[in-house]
């Protein structure tokens, strides 16, 4: 299949196809007689593979290196598990972030009477000047 079936079928742009190509994260494709590029079934699993890893949010470099562990018979589940829960961990970091994140955004809006005044806690906030959180509004 060329690269654009190939992208269709995985998900990805053909763009990001090359990519993974150029890092090594897949062998690169065959060529046609036309210098088309030739994708088989297994780099088509390896390429939706990926994404999946990296609809997760693991790194390329961590989807790299699970791909490889999900090829190697010698593996253990265990080294696998624990990639798994550093990532639950960064996902409970980030989550904790947009929480913080949301909740200052919120309580700016909140002061914000968003009529025709000039006046707007959200830009105050974003300025980093200090706004009285008491101020009902």
């Amino acid at each position: 299949m060329n690269i654009s079936q190939a992208a269709t079928a995985a998900g990805l742009t053909s763009k990001t196809i090359r990519f993974y190509e150029q890092q090594g994260v897949i062998p690169p494709a065959a060529r046609s007689a036309n210098g088309y590029r030739i994708y088989t079934e297994q780099q088509l699993d390896s390429l939706r593979f990926i994404k999946r890893s990296r609809d997760m949010g693991f790194s390329l470099d961590e989807s790299r290196e699970l791909l490889q562990l999900s090829l190697d018979p010698s593996r253990t589940s265990a080294s696998v598990k624990q990639k798994a829960k550093h990532q639950i961990t960064r996902i409970d970091q980030q989550i904790e972030a947009l929480q913080q994140m949301r909740s200052l955004l919120e309580a700016a809006a909140n002061r914000c009477r968003g009529d025709e005044n000039a006046e707007c806690p959200i830009l105050d906030q974003l300025n980093g000047v200090a706004v009285d959180t008491d101020s009902p509004e």
